[in-house]
């Protein structure tokens, strides 16, 4: 120290360089720059007026008031919600909503900062939404070519929840394939009442039972389309299709909730053919895969108890799995979709870790990403619900639960797309594929 106050007294020590503020802190983030990008991608698919959300975050003044929890919900992952494990298995899909590490740092340092505005020249073009009335692939393949509706339903203000399954003719004199198919309660105050609402395609065959096991719990049949809360539509893969026969007939499941005011509402079903001439080479099916052994009806959740089920289903074609969607009810905390390939490798393909039943999030695989699986190959499932004090949706830890239709009833079971293929176009699309990785690597 001596030594270089002596240099300093001599004019000997070059000053040292000092960092300005703006390079020792970061400037923070902005809602205009920054975190309004983010709020487009991620959150106005529901946070935006006369959507489902219960605030909008389109507009800076909209979204402040909200900023506090709007950290405290992005910092634990609540939102927006996304709820397969990040750490298991296929990682790429079409429709990932997650934020990634950036993106929630991003937002929790606006929010650390004050929620600052920001310059208004750094805001983005608004992004313009279609009305969630209309159907939104029309935009692309014009008007569905099917409209199926049910028939109104009224529900009270108040009541008990109820499950309203009519039965409606497709009216079809020809067997056609389908590329897409949308369904939405036909008006806003209708999506208030509807938890979910399913399309049950019966037609004069059975598919399911021909590829899989002979175990009817094992593999269902029929399922056609599903809304719920994060889920309206769902479109083919290239040359994949689903296929209605002549003398098909729709039945419709609704799962209304009374909101303290009596609303009248029906559920369109859309549908979009391919054009004649235009046929897939792969027939596409929505199954239904219980997770528990020995049957639906041998669920059995003790009180104050965490139980784990598992359940095995052997694919008997080649097969393309198009997505992974967990159904569990209250209880339901996770559930994961392992393979086992003829030659006994294992592969686990996506895991569920914290299940939220507000939230029917079905996971579409990446083209690159979806799982190519011989025949042969058994699908292992494993459910597990917490039935105790632990678990903050459960309405009563004391109580017994088994499989009912019932919200406070539990489910366990994945609902999962499957497209098929012959010996020669499945060593195709696995040729193809490793062409693919190979060239990524590259």
């Amino acid at each position: 120290m001596r030594n270089f106050a002596r240099l300093l007294a001599l004019g000997l020590v070059l000053a040292l360089p000092r960092a300005s503020a703006a390079q020792q802190t970061p400037a923070a983030p902005t809602f205009t720059k920054d975190i309004a990008p983010i709020f487009q991608n991620k959150c106005e698919s529901c946070h935006r007026a006369d959507s489902m959300a219960p605030m909008s975050l389109v507009t800076y003044e909209e979204a402040r008031p909200w900023a506090k929890s709007i950290a405290a919900r992005v910092k634990t992952r609540q939102m927006p919600p996304w709820h397969i494990d990040k750490t298991v298995g296929i990682q790429q899909f079409k429709n990932d909503r997650s934020l990634s590490d950036d993106q929630i740092d991003t937002v929790l340092r606006w929010v650390a900062a004050g929620a600052p505005k920001g310059d208004p020249a750094d805001l983005p073009p608004a992004r313009v939404w279609g009305d969630e009335s209309k159907w939104a692939f029309a935009s692309k393949y014009g008007p569905p070519d099917l409209v199926i509706k049910s028939p109104d339903y009224t529900m009270p203000a108040m009541a008990q929840d109820v499950w309203w399954r009519p039965i409606v003719p497709t009216g079809l004199t020809e067997a056609r394939w389908v590329r897409a198919i949308e369904i939405h309660p036909a008006t806003v105050k209708g999506r208030k009442i509807t938890h979910h609402a399913l399309a049950y395609l019966k037609q004069p065959e059975s598919i399911s039972r021909e590829l899989f096991t002979n175990d009817p719990d094992v593999a269902g049949e029929g399922l056609f389309m599903e809304w719920a809360v994060g889920k309206a539509g769902d479109e083919m893969r290239a040359d994949s299709g689903r296929l209605m026969l002549p003398g098909s007939s729709i039945t419709f499941e609704m799962h209304y909730h009374a909101i303290g005011e009596a609303i009248t509402d029906h559920v369109e079903l859309g549908v979009y053919f391919y054009p004649k001439g235009q046929e897939p080479k792969h027939r596409e099916v929505l199954a239904l895969f219980s997770t528990i052994t020995g049957g639906n009806r041998a669920l059995d959740l003790p009180p104050n108890q965490v139980t784990t089920t598992e359940n095995f289903a052997v694919l008997k074609e080649n097969a393309r799995i198009e997505n992974f969607q967990a159904h569990m009810h209250l209880r339901g905390k996770g559930m994961s979709m392992e393979a086992i390939y003829p030659d006994g490798r294992r592969e686990m393909l996506s895991q569920v870790t914290d299940f939220n039943f507000n939230w029917h999030n079905m996971y579409i695989y990446a083209d690159e990403a979806a799982p190519l699986l011989p025949k042969g190959t058994i699908l292992h499932f494993v459910s597990w619900w917490d039935n105790t004090a632990n678990n903050r949706s459960n309405p009563d830890p004391d109580q017994w639960v088994g499989w009912g239709d019932r919200t406070v009833d539990e489910m366990g079971h994945a609902w999962i797309n499957i497209t098929y293929f012959k010996d020669d176009e499945f060593a195709a699309e696995v040729a193809k594929r490793k062409a693919a990785v190979t060239n990524l690597q590259r």
